[in-house]
């Protein structure tokens, strides 16, 4: 038994009035794997029974499904191209594999039997199509490292999968129940729901491992996809000839310890801010001051009870709300007086004249090599500091007394002892 392709101006025209059936696909859904052929029109056989396909029927194939005949339980020909198929019991299996090429040829040559007397023939037709809204869920929380709070937390995510079928007939062999004719994914995903959730786990604490926030899981759905494929399609594709399409993460929610630890680490973080540290200070102390006023007892009492609040934290409220807006506003003084540099200033140098008459700015003088003179200084009584011989605030000489020489001698007379310098 094989199938021929016919021409579509025969279905229309020559072959409605032979009065021979059509076989047409029973029920395709969004989530339909797998489901029967039908006879339909005024040629459908009702003699032969309805596991018995008439020589010369026409078999309808649609974009996105694979058709296989069944006879006795095994496979003889299959389609992967949509058009209109001639059922012929003299031809050979003419095996019209479209885009599948030789995928699924290998799975024909594998799983096709031959010799046998035919008891029952069926048409079946598997969905190529992305077979989406495949819905999981974690029943218990997975472990993720998170490195931004520095602990492990604990998630549980939500959202749906979706696969397609790249190898119709190694997943009919594998994966479909025998003697069923209508197949939904929700009546075989048990087993391959378990499996999924592993390779979700193995995904999650990759991207742990990788140092994505917790927060960015459900925004990362295609990068889970691709973690997905890496661990399952292998897998999935040698064993049941399918593999993953898309996963998408509706919601994650963390355990209650997770939420509280996120919940501080985040206050924490806001209260670093001065300025919004200075407004929580503020609003708890406007919340006191109105629960004082609704006091049972008075509001005498409730001031008197938070004043004593008060002093007994030594005025914690007042003096952080104080420093914190000191320090801003020292800041920003800082900044408002802070002048501007330009390119090319360089901070003035101290400059001295040596007795030569040279102009310099280091310790030595760069023309005779004399070193910088040290400073003389005396104190008046009038409190002025001065270097020369006479107060330059109120006109008193310097007394006399002892005085150090430009070499670091203290002397007595007019004339360093050591030098012979005379007193300036």
């Amino acid at each position: 038994m094989g199938i021929i392709r016919a021409l579509k101006e025969t279905i229309g025209g020559s072959f409605a009035d032979q009065w021979l059936e059509v076989i047409e696909p029973e029920n395709m859904g969004g989530q339909t794997v797998m489901t029967r052929g039908i006879a339909t029109g005024k040629g459908a056989n009702k003699k032969g029974g309805k596991d018995v396909i008439s020589n010369g029927s026409v078999i309808h194939v649609y974009e996105g499904q694979f058709m296989m005949i069944l006879d006795g339980g095994k496979i003889v020909d299959y389609s992967a191209e949509p058009g209109y198929f001639t059922v012929d019991n003299s031809s050979m299996p003419s095996m019209f594999s479209g885009e599948l090429d030789n995928v699924i040829r290998n799975s024909f040559d594998r799983f096709r039997y031959g010799g046998a007397t035919p008891t029952s023939q069926k048409v079946y037709y598997l969905n190529l199509q992305e077979i989406k809204g495949i819905r999981f869920g974690t029943r218990n929380p997975i472990n993720y490292f998170d490195n931004f709070y520095n602990a492990e937390l604990f998630l549980r995510a939500h959202g749906t999968y979706s696969i397609r079928l790249m190898d119709p007939i190694k997943f009919y062999v594998e994966a479909i129940p025998k003697n069923k004719d209508q197949v939904e994914i929700d009546d075989i995903n048990e087993q391959y729901l378990f499996e999924f959730l592993d390779a979700l786990q193995s995904s999650i604490n990759q991207m742990s491992a990788e140092g994505v926030r917790i927060s960015y899981v459900p925004s990362k759905s295609r990068e889970l996809s691709k973690y997905m494929a890496d661990t399952l399609d292998e897998d999935w594709k040698q064993n049941r000839g399918m593999e993953i399409q898309a996963v998408a993460i509706a919601s994650v929610s963390y355990d209650e310890e997770s939420q509280k630890l996120i919940n501080m680490r985040n206050q924490g973080a806001m209260l670093g801010d001065p300025s919004v540290r200075e407004g929580y200070v503020q609003g708890a102390v406007a919340r006191g001051m109105e629960s004082a006023g609704k006091n049972a007892g008075g509001s005498t009492l409730g001031f008197m009870g938070m004043q004593m609040g008060s002093q007994v934290g030594g005025g914690m409220a007042s003096s952080m709300s104080a420093a914190n807006l000191q320090q801003m506003q020292m800041q920003q003084n800082a900044k408002a007086q802070q002048p501007e540099e330009k390119a090319g200033d360089k901070p003035a140098q101290d400059t001295w004249t040596c007795e030569c008459g040279h102009e310099n700015t280091g310790r030595f003088c760069s023309e005779c090599g004399k070193s910088k003179p040290e400073k003389d200084t005396w104190t008046c009584a009038c409190g002025h500091e001065n270097t020369g011989r006479f107060c330059s605030e109120c006109g008193k000489p310097r007394p006399e007394g002892k005085w150090v020489c430009s070499c670091g001698h203290e002397n007595t007379g007019k004339f360093c002892s050591e030098c012979g310098k005379a007193r300036p």
